[in-house]
């Protein structure tokens, strides 16, 4: 266990955007053990880049003592939160829900210690999907405001599109969980990103509405790149955190090539080195910079996927940036049968079915700029048929510009 105080370390780090109480909250943070809680809506099989922020945050808090509790929102998934959208979620079975829930469980415990109560994983639907409609309305809809709801700058956005009174409910359950959380479980900390500040406090007042006790609430910066792009973004989608969806390799190079900007700041966000270690690396400048991104690569990896597969992405990008080219096993691969080789392959089509583009029209315009090599020699034409007689070793190399590789075996 760590010592001192956690609220100063997420402080210096970066995390804190907006806390409810300046004033008393930190000191709790040191004098007791706080139980709190975040909560993810299992909307996918798999959690991403998004969700790392949060997660490093619960991190801090169990390494200090404090108690996690994560809600897996198969209850309001059911609704889905208009935060930050833009456009209605898409609606999904209970099923595909649940499903989804099971897996982020087994992703959440690379992360947390759920031990002997360390931490604890809790499902709201365990106490929303029997909910009385009437009822509910009576005993907890009545303390909330909808000239206040309307305020809020999730529903604000939305209201631009078009809210949907499923929607407008969200609020409303999301505040019901920190309620039944403080009453079941003690939690008086909620956590989460900045666009969730408004749900955060008004479950803060139900709180206090319901139970005349106090409860808090700290918000997290919502993180975009240097370039203005939300975090985690890459070309082909997503940064997941499920090595299926997002190889430890291509995990390690979307941290490696991220902005100079930022290498700073996500070194302070994303692994658990010393302050006093990340000014340094972020201090770095020039070619040497390339230092500080190489060990921001390996932390976040090694945090994600084990230390093992954070030295062979390693190794893997040191061959084949490194100009060695000698071991390309952590590079994503695909295997295509011989036979199927023999009849030929349309380029084009070879990279999009890899996945190296995200459609055969950006494939062309690809090959069209001069950004395509297989095996280090560059394919000027869209036409160019891949066989048999590109094939010097077992293997291909293909690359869609700078610093995307895909390996394809010969089986």
């Amino acid at each position: 266990m760590e010592t001192g105080n956690v609220y100063n370390v997420l402080k210096e780090r970066g995390f804190i955007q907006q806390l409810t109480d300046e004033e008393k909250l930190p000191s709790i943070l040191n004098e007791q053990r706080v139980v709190h809680y975040i909560g993810f809506d299992p909307t996918a099989e798999s959690l991403h880049a998004g969700s790392l922020m949060p997660i490093m945050a619960l991190m801090h808090m169990q390494r200090h003592g404090h108690r996690p509790v994560v809600i897996l929102g198969n209850g309001t998934a059911m609704v889905g939160d208009p935060s930050g959208k833009t456009d209605m979620r898409k609606m999904l079975q209970a099923e595909q829900i649940i499903a989804n829930g099971e897996k982020i469980v087994k992703q959440l415990n690379r992360y947390l210690n759920f031990e002997q109560g360390k931490a604890q994983v809790v499902f709201n639907g365990d106490w929303l999907l029997d909910l009385k409609y009437v009822d509910f309305l009576r005993e907890i809809g009545c303390h909330f405001s909808v000239n206040r709801m309307l305020a809020a700058e999730s529903y604000k956005i939305r209201m631009e599109t078009g809210l949907t009174f499923l929607e407008f409910n969200y609020q409303i359950l999301q505040a019901y969980d920190f309620l039944m959380l403080f009453q079941q479980y003690g939690c008086i900390l909620q956590m989460g990103g900045d666009d969730q500040w408004g749900n955060i406090v008004a479950g803060i007042d139900l709180i206090r509405r319901i139970c005349g006790k106090q409860a808090y609430g700290i918000t997290f910066p919502l993180l975009e790149t240097a370039s203005g792009q939300k975090m985690g973004k890459t070309a082909k989608g997503a940064l997941w955190l499920d090595a299926k969806k997002t190889t430890p390799y291509e995990f390690y190079q979307y941290w490696i090539n991220v902005d100079d900007q930022d290498v700073e700041k996500f070194l302070a966000f994303f692994t658990f080195l010393p302050m006093s270690d990340v000014k340094q690396l972020g201090s770095l400048t020039g070619s040497e910079l390339r230092k500080a991104k190489q060990v921001l690569a390996y932390e976040a990896t090694r945090i994600t996927h084990g230390e093992t597969e954070a030295k062979k992405a390693e190794e893997a990008s040191r061959s084949v940036f490194g100009g060695g080219h000698n071991d390309f096993q952590g590079i994503p691969a695909t295997e295509i049968a011989k036979s199927e080789l023999e009849k030929g392959i349309l380029i084009v089509d070879l990279l999009s079915r890899v996945k190296l583009v995200s459609s055969k029209s950006e494939a062309r315009r690809l090959i069209q700029q001069g950004g395509c090599y297989l095996n280090e020699d560059r394919i000027d034409s869209i036409e160019t048929v891949i066989d048999l007689s590109f094939l010097p070793q077992p293997q291909l190399i293909l690359r869609a510009g700078k610093k995307r590789y895909h390996r394809i075996k010969i089986c």
